[in-house]
């Protein structure tokens, strides 16, 4: 998530303030048992700061964080140009402040407020002499900007306290204040030195506006000796014949001019009408930066719904075999699919042209338990093992074909754009964008406030085995024989089990969910030992099958019935007989090579999970009975 400028430090009582720190933006990912830390352009700082990865194994949970980089001088004080040289300065005093938490033992935590983000992430983080929580302070931001410039920081952050995290979007609910003007430009080229100076005398600026590379000014100032001839060499490998600008500029001296390739940071006085940098001063070369980002200031504040940023994602077109794409033409509609070959599950050899397939295969089961559901994406742009991301808000660039719906989410105050599928093409055209499984509502229009089944969500600890998860799923079909109902079981296809209760749309969503929490409490009650109904992951027993009732909330989502999960295998959420649930059962037992064979022997198990709803009445008189 980004920061937009703002000019001057303000109080207010729903936002809080934290230190701007002048470093590397880094994310750690430590969801899985080799941990990724990475830059905001994806380069990774594993091995580059090693002091700090190494640390990683003293955390306990399966957390994504994010942070920033920091080198410290003699003096205690933050120094971006020692950061650049870590390599000169192994044992430079390094800190990775930790601001934010994505993702908590297999929870993903984007949706909720700042401030309770910041409640989790204080009680998970495990913090050394290299890692530390950085902290704010609420309402108060005209005193503790004061502060910062007292200490000589580079500022502050504002952060509105029930901000979601939004990624890679430059939004108002976060704003950077600085005290001295420092800008990212992009190096278009260098004029010939004069005099006695060697290697070059200024470098040549630009930046986007309108994604067009505009002149920005050249500065030459800032470097020593042995950061010019650096420069210089570097430059060298990146010249080219002709301008990178559309306007070419005059200049004093002769220029060799570059591919538009390396970002810097310069600290300058101010920016004239036309957009040139007065007295600029080269800070530092900013490896951390895309050029596709380095867009005008005024631009930046505009930028919101599609910010430039999201360029960086997209890794560049290195060979042949990436470049395979194809049109196939799906209820009348053309889909584009593109990079067919690319390797989304790595350990199965499986591409992403193999999930579009399979999802064709499936289509005639899959779609009905899709149909009329908003769908929240989670998107794997480049394969299981690389960043997903979350996203429920359509973008304005999908083909006008694809059906959405309006629904307004009171935490973001505003109405996203959900997407629904219905259809082979837009199945094809979803998992073109990364969407390995599919994740909808439990609700469907034109009825959302009214879900159709009912969710329980039977959620495995790390010490749990397959069979404790059997066990319990088990004894929930006992407690729902007891009381006459018929329950439908699935895999979820990573470590849980999945149990549907039709409801036909007769009741609201709390309805639902109380009864949910009724039946999962008179689960817990015959399982002791290997259940609990805590649902804070700090107080939670780590050796007890977590019964989540609360997935029967608006806008909760989970996997469809026939999903492939982004799990290695490549397994399937697959709908069971009961009979079928017996010790020795594997979620991997189900694949995307054998599901379609098991879903035409067997036919829709789920198909009924649609179907006539359950009275909840009877059924409540029939638990106080046998109680």
């Amino acid at each position: 998530m980004l920061a937009k400028s703002y000019e001057k430090a303000f109080d207010d009582e729903d936002w809080v303030f934290e230190i701007k720190w002048d470093g590397y933006r880094a994310i750690a990912d430590l969801s899985k048992d080799q941990p990724l830390f990475y830059s905001r352009n994806g380069i990774s700082f594993l091995s580059k700061f090693d002091k700090v990865s190494q640390d990683f194994k003293n955390q306990k949970h399966k957390m994504i964080l994010d942070g920033e980089i920091v080198a410290y001088d003699e003096n205690g004080r933050p120094n971006f140009q020692l950061l650049q040289q870590i390599g000169d300065n192994p044992n430079l005093a390094l800190v990775y402040h930790v601001f934010d938490i994505l993702w908590l033992n297999g929870h993903p935590t984007e949706e909720l407020p700042l401030i309770q983000r910041k409640e989790l992430l204080k009680e998970a983080l495990v913090e050394t002499d290299v890692i530390k929580y950085c902290d704010h302070i609420p309402e108060k931001g005209i005193d503790f900007f004061e502060q910062m410039k007292k200490m000589q920081l580079e500022g502050m952050i504002a952060k509105k306290a029930d901000s979601l995290y939004i990624e890679n979007h430059r939004t108002s609910d976060w704003l950077k204040i600085k005290f001295t003007n420092t800008e990212e430009v992009i190096i278009c080229g260098f004029t010939e030195p004069r005099g006695s100076r060697e290697g070059f005398g200024a470098l040549i600026l630009g930046k986007y506006i309108d994604e067009k590379l505009i002149y920005a000014g050249h500065t030459g100032t800032g470097f020593n000796k042995t950061s010019l001839n650096e420069m210089y060499e570097r430059l060298k490998k990146l010249a080219v014949k002709t301008s990178p600008f559309e306007n070419k500029p005059k200049t004093n001296m002769p220029v060799t001019w570059t591919k538009p390739e390396l970002v810097c940071e310069i600290k300058y006085s101010e920016i004239t009408k036309d957009g040139i940098f007065r007295h600029p001063v080269f800070v530092a070369i900013r490896e951390d930066k895309n050029p596709e980002e380095i867009a005008d200031s005024s631009e930046k504040s505009k930028i919101n719904e599609k910010p430039k940023e999201m360029k960086a994602k997209t890794p560049p077109k290195s060979t042949k075999s990436s470049e395979k794409e194809k049109e196939i033409t799906l209820n009348k509609h053309t889909v584009k699919l593109t990079n067919q070959d690319k390797i989304y599950f790595p350990k199965d050899s499986i591409t992403k042209g193999n999930v579009v397939d399979y999802y064709q295969s499936v289509a005639d089961y899959i779609l009905p338990h899709l149909k009329n559901r908003p769908l929240s994406l989670n998107r794997f742009p480049n394969g299981i093992e690389e960043q997903s991301f979350y996203q429920k808000d359509a973008s304005d660039n999908i083909p006008d074909w694809i059906k959405t719906t309006q629904v307004y989410s009171e935490s973001n105050d505003k109405y996203i754009d959900y997407i629904y599928c219905n259809d082979k093409a837009t199945l094809a055209y979803l998992n073109n964008l990364g969407c390995i499984d599919l994740n909808p509502w439990n609700s469907s229009l034109p009825d959302l406030e009214h879900p159709d089944f009912l969710v329980l969500d039977l959620d495995p600890s790390k010490k749990n085995t397959y069979d404790d998860v059997i066990e319990t799923a088990l004894q929930v079909n006992e407690v729902l024989k007891s009381i006459k109902i018929q329950g439908y079981c699935k895999t979820s296809g990573s470590t849980g089990i999945h149990i549907y209760i039709p409801m036909g749309g007769k009741y609201d969503f709390n309805q639902v969910k109380d009864f949910a929490h009724i039946l999962m409490k008179q689960v817990n009650e015959k399982l002791p030992q290997i259940t609990t109904l805590e649902r804070s992951l700090q107080k939670r027993d780590d050796k007890k099958i977590y019964l989540d009732y609360l997935q029967n909330r608006t806008g909760q989502t989970l996997a469809s019935a026939y999903s492939l999960r982004p799990k290695e295998g490549a397994s399937v959420s697959m709908p069971l007989e009961w009979e079928e649930l017996k010790p020795g059962l594997k979620p991997t037992d189900f694949n995307i090579h054998n599901a379609l064979d098991r879903i035409k022997e067997k036919g829709d198990l789920f198909k009924p999970v649609l179907g006539k709803g359950i009275d909840m009445m009877k059924a409540l008189e029939l638990l106080q009975g046998g109680e």
